[in-house]
């Protein structure tokens, strides 16, 4: 039994909530945003909550019902409060600007990594060692976050690398000497 499919979701003030047959609009505050689920999930609207079912217990539709629910719920927390992910780049000349809409990375490879601002997000560089980066759309957050992070992953001997703020990087020892 799906507890997070269960769950109704709650739809805040200030924020309009179209259902038609696969597709889920939400707009809000800071913006707008636009969904197709799955054709078999049944979604049912009533006054300020939003309820998802499943038409039975396969396994595909058990799947299929939580993750349903979470990504109406990131829509509608996205277009009233939205996301963000913060990285911090540890290393010795490593370091972060943004010139114009795009952003340009210097971890220690023989050229600087460009990142382009796209439509929706938006890239904020604090410090030079520090990116935030803000938008309405959890998924697009996360996968811009996760691309700049795979630029440089941090490494376990010395710690160096892209991470995400808070992020634990296990270390290991280096070698012994005879």
């Amino acid at each position: 039994m799906s507890r997070v499919g269960l769950k109704p979701v709650e739809i805040p003030s200030g924020v309009e909530v179209k259902i038609d047959n696969t597709t889920v609009t939400v707009k809000g505050p800071k913006g707008e945003l636009q969904r197709e689920i799955h054709h078999e999930m049944i979604v049912k609207q009533e006054d300020n909550t939003i309820t998802v079912g499943r038409p039975s217990d396969h396994k595909e539709h058990r799947a299929l019902h939580g993750t349903t629910r979470s990504i109406i719920n990131n829509m509608v927390e996205g277009v009233t409060k939205g996301f963000e992910k913060k990285l911090e780049l540890v290393g010795v000349g490593y370091r972060a600007q943004k010139t114009g809409n795009k952003l340009v990375l210097n971890v220690g490879l023989s050229h600087p990594v460009e990142f382009v601002q796209e439509d929706g997000l938006e890239i904020e560089v604090p410090a030079n060692t520090q990116i935030t980066i803000k938008g309405i759309d959890k998924e697009r957050v996360g996968a811009l976050a996760s691309n700049i992070r795979a630029t440089r992953r941090p490494e376990p001997y010395k710690g160096k690398g892209v991470r995400y703020e808070g992020e634990y990087v296990r270390r290991k020892e280096g070698k012994t000497g005879k």
